[in-house]
């Protein structure tokens, strides 16, 4: 266990110390030359919008709906209303073509990396250390709900079929409501000659009377639909601002609607720069480093062609109607800076395990 600290201290230490000014130049394959070429990860932003969508539509007898069923509330005109309920920020993952690294065979370092689908570093002498993954749970049997579809209604009655208007057609419309709700009266109160044999049966004719009363119902009150809706938009970290707008009649849309409210999206991005080496920290650091002199130059250690990103940052505002929605900072992968890991880390005995994070580049653990 004292070994083990002694030597992610002294890993800590060499990181701290390579961190300068010195930028990896572009890495280009050579004609002929074998090498695995991997890349840095890039970070968009993602704007996962939600707002609700209500929706009224009047029946065609809507004109009757208090004077035949004594209605209050109905629809009495079509309309479509949105209202922005909120916002969620989060980051995608991409290649960054634009900042590639190789590993050639003349490197001289055993070549263990691995990588993910989009070309990016996973991990360096990772795969005889990786646990067995777990047998995946079985997951619960979940009902998918059924597709909603337009209720069936059951045949007009004579009166209906024989309406001769729209006054007329209505007031039978009704009636058949009123001769539904008069079935079930009976059917619940035990009046009926040939009643269901058993309570499941009972269940289902009811069940099919109320679709029917909801069916002919909405010919008069209308219909009323309320639903929650997505709009998402990706942006790119290095803008510094965006505008979007929102409708209460028409949801997203574009500037030219003057009823529109303007959502303003902020975004501050924090570019990483390389830390300074303080006086007693150095003189630690240039202790440590004796131990690979066998390996490196006395001033500095050698270089591998392996590098982790120090990624930067971005703070996110979304703004509506000038009130705060969210605000977020997250990392940036592509603000950052390469820094190469010191080749002595690879010349011992026993190679070191390393995991990077794939989203920004950086170590997420150094271990034997």
């Amino acid at each position: 266990m004292k070994e083990y600290k002694r030597y992610m201290k002294k890993v800590f230490l060499i990181l701290l110390g390579v961190v300068t000014s010195v930028l990896l130049p572009a890495q280009t394959l050579q004609q002929n030359e074998s090498a695995l070429v991997y890349y840095s990860p890039k970070t968009e932003i993602v704007l996962d919008f939600s707002y609700i969508i209500e929706t009224q539509e009047a029946g065609p007898y809507a004109e009757y709906a208090e004077e035949l069923l004594g209605a209050l509330d109905f629809v009495k005109t079509d309309s479509t209303a949105y209202q922005l309920e909120g916002v969620k920020v989060h980051t995608r993952t991409l290649t960054d073509y634009n900042r590639p690294h190789k590993v050639s065979l003349t490197d001289g370092i055993p070549m263990l990396l691995t990588l993910n689908e989009k070309q990016i570093l996973k991990g360096y002498n990772i795969a005889q250390h990786q646990d067995t993954p777990a047998s995946p749970k079985p997951q619960p049997c979940v009902k998918k709900d059924a597709e909603k579809t337009a209720i069936r209604v059951a045949p007009y009655t004579d009166e209906v079929l024989k309406a001769s208007d729209s006054t007329a057609l209505a007031e039978a419309v009704a009636q058949q409501i009123l001769h539904l709700r008069e079935t079930r009266t009976y059917l619940l109160s035990g009046e009926v000659e040939h009643a269901p044999a058993d309570g499941n049966a009972m269940r289902q004719v009811l069940a099919e009377l109320d679709k029917q009363e909801q069916a002919l119902t909405e010919l008069f009150v209308g219909k009323r639909n309320r639903r929650t809706a997505h709009w998402t938009v990706t942006i790119q970290p290095e803008q510094a601002e965006q505008f979007f707008f929102f409708s209460a009649e028409n949801g997203f849309t574009d500037g030219d609607n003057i009823d529109a409210d303007t959502i303003r999206v902020e975004l501050s991005l924090m570019a990483q720069t390389y830390l300074q080496k303080e006086e007693p920290v150095e003189e630690e650091i240039t202790s440590k480093k004796k131990k690979c002199k066998k390996e490196v130059k006395p001033a500095e250690p050698e270089m591998s062609p392996i590098v982790y990103n120090l990624p930067g940052s971005a703070e996110i505002k979304v703004l509506y109607k000038n009130r705060l929605m969210a605000g977020k900072t997250v990392p940036v992968a592509q603000a950052g800076i390469d820094v190469p890991l010191p080749k002595c880390l690879f010349s011992e005995e026993t190679l070191p395990v390393i995991i990077f994070n794939e989203k920004t580049g950086n170590i997420v653990s150094i271990s034997k």
